[in-house]
């Protein structure tokens, strides 16, 4: 399949706005596995230009109403949005269930902004299948892209895999850190936001709560260590302190080449993720030693997609 020339380049999308990008989502599902599309989606890694944020942390926690401040925020400061929002699957029909777009009640009438909803389906890692397809088609066409999860809460992973900056999200008084900590998600986040800090000294305990669980991991590879904040979207209090975090991990990320190596790493992911959930365990070890080029990740699927087809084929 051929994708139409509107849509075909990552300009041609840039410059025909929201009903650009809105098609060349739909066409990551329509022309899947096209040469055409993987190239698309190639040009749209090598030109990437937001930083990316993901927003994770069990149902109710207040994911959603977080990223409702964080979009004011990055509007006000004149920053176009895209949002990918992970939602809860129909068993019946596969679709979206309470999609963000309803729950974020957006203006639509605002062209600098742009929400897309995406069943997950049957994945666990919190995201969809075609996420991070999506996400990288967003990344190189607005300044900030936010990916919520699925809110699954200690599966929630995959958001790392397609995230610059992965912010935990956790309740005062609901025991998440505790069994954050027994799960090992821990070592999952950028930054951690205790949410609801109007609740006093509930979430004062829950922060001392968080800030011993990571005591326990210490700091990344490169000394990042993940900052805890207080913070209320409804009330309006520590978003300041949240996006100061936020800002702090994105400049240590571009410090030197620690970025490139994080997408690099991404890329790897992507790849082999896609042919596992393709062809299993089984289909990796077919390809043996084989060369992933992560610069062009969605060609090296397609190549090896049909490198695997001809070796599952043969008599």
């Amino acid at each position: 399949m051929t994708l139409p020339e509107r849509i075909a380049t990552i300009e041609a999308v840039r410059a025909g706005g929201k009903p650009a990008l809105a098609r060349a989502l739909a066409a990551i599902e329509t022309a899947e596995g096209s040469d055409t599309l993987a190239k698309l989606l190639d040009e749209a890694t090598a030109s990437a230009r937001a930083h990316v944020l993901g927003l994770t942390g069990p149902p109710g926690v207040g994911k959603s109403t977080l990223m409702r401040a964080l979009i004011a925020q990055a509007r006000a400061e004149g920053r176009t949005v895209a949002v990918l929002a992970v939602d809860p699957s129909s068993q019946r029909t596969g679709g979206a269930l309470l999609g963000d777009r309803t729950r974020l009640a957006t203006d639509p009438e605002d062209d600098k902004l742009f929400v897309r909803s995406m069943a997950a389906r049957d994945r666990l890692g919190g995201l969809s299948d075609h996420a991070v397809a999506a996400a990288v088609l967003m990344r190189a066409v607005a300044d900030l892209v936010i990916v919520e999860t699925v809110g699954i809460g200690q599966s929630e992973a995959d958001v790392a895999s397609v995230a610059d900056t992965v912010v935990l999200c956790i309740q005062p008084g609901s025991g998440d850190s505790l069994q954050f900590m027994k799960a090992g998600v821990m070592e999952l986040p950028d930054v951690v936001a205790v949410t609801k800090a109007d609740m006093g000294e509930k979430a004062r305990r829950a922060l001392a709560d968080v800030e011993g669980a990571l005591s326990l991991t210490g700091a990344r590879p490169g000394g990042w260590k993940a900052p805890v904040v207080l913070v209320s979207a409804t009330a309006g209090t520590g978003l300041g302190d949240l996006a100061r975090a936020i800002d702090a991990h994105r400049n240590w990320l571009t410090d030197g080449a620690r970025l490139a190596a994080h997408r690099r790493r991404q890329a790897h992911d992507w790849i082999e993720d896609a042919l596992r959930q393709r062809w299993g365990r089984k289909g990796l070890a077919l390809l043996g030693e084989a060369t992933l080029d992560a610069t062009r990740p969605f060609n090296a699927i397609r190549q090896q997609d049909l490198r695997l087809q001809a070796c599952w084929h043969q008599p």
